[in-house]
């Protein structure tokens, strides 16, 4: 089942969304993780809607064919929250499940946190795992400055064909599918003088001025009210850590479970899984 693809406007940001209508009143907004698109769920979110679900899946701002913020603008965590929120606002009906994997687990959690009134379901993919050591935020700042003009200033990184960049998504994940390596390639690049680049913004690229805060992230995670469920890979690239007993223990009603032989873009490599996971996860009682 192909989506349909329209633009919406949500936080002032025209952003691309793709659209799988299985007919029913219930909306799984599915949001991506870091440096990918909707496209990652082309496999997933065909399998959510033939069960009759409404699937919504965005390019987050400055990814995909979504827009990037504007000349001095950058992009913070808590914009990606204003942007769901708009998103939500517009496009779910009666009742909201929501669906994320890594970064967009993270902002799915705190959205679920914030309006908890609203969000009926969540499934985290690979997102309770991140972190980060302590770092100097002066030192954090300066190298955040020095990045963003670096990026500003350089242009996107040139592939000669299709091909090579369906090479660059193997050679980054090797578990993923030749296959869908491929037709990821061919959604996530755009013709540039000389080839093809990623579509996404270069800023995304550079590091954020503030340091991952586990203790804030933990508090959102208290304040999650509805059934969560978290996916992991067993072949994860992330490392785990050795306080994650105390991190699932922060969700009022969660429960993990791990797909054997998957990595941490699990949707590539065991679709019809991750597929299978979240849609009993939803019709449990």
């Amino acid at each position: 089942m192909e989506p349909l693809q329209r633009d919406v406007t949500a936080n002032g940001l025209r952003l691309r969304v793709l659209e799988w209508d299985g007919g029913g009143r219930t909306t799984l907004l599915c949001l991506h993780g870091f440096l990918d698109s909707a496209w990652a769920f082309w496999e997933v979110g065909p399998l959510l809607a033939a069960a009759g679900y409404h699937v919504v899946a965005p390019d987050l701002r400055g990814f995909g064919d979504s827009e990037r913020v504007g000349a001095g603008g950058y992009y913070y965590f808590t914009d990606y929250l204003m942007d769901v929120a708009d998103l939500v606002d517009g496009l779910a009906r009666d009742r909201l499940g929501l669906v994320g994997h890594s970064m967009g687990g993270s902002v799915a959690a705190q959205y679920a946190a914030s309006f908890p009134a609203r969000a009926w379901r969540l499934a985290m993919l690979e997102s309770v795992e991140f972190g980060q050591p302590p770092e100097e935020p002066g030192r954090r700042v300066a190298a955040w400055v020095e990045a963003v003009r670096r990026a500003r200033g350089r242009p996107a990184r040139v592939f000669a064909t299709v091909e090579a960049a369906a090479e660059r998504i193997l050679a980054l994940d090797p578990r993923c599918p030749p296959a869908t390596a491929r037709a990821l390639a061919g959604r996530s690049v755009q013709a540039v003088s000389g080839g093809f680049s990623f579509k996404h913004d270069p800023l995304h690229l550079t590091p954020s001025p503030f340091p991952f805060d586990l203790a804030r992230v933990r508090a959102f995670w208290s304040a999650v009210r509805c059934p969560v469920l978290l996916v992991a890979g067993s072949e994860t690239e992330l490392p785990i850590p050795p306080d994650l007993p105390e991190r699932l223990a922060c969700f009022a009603d969660a429960r993990r479970v791990v797909i054997q032989g998957a990595g941490h873009m699990l949707m590539r490599h065991a679709p019809g899984e991750v597929a299978r996971l979240v849609l009993g996860f939803l019709e449990a009682p």
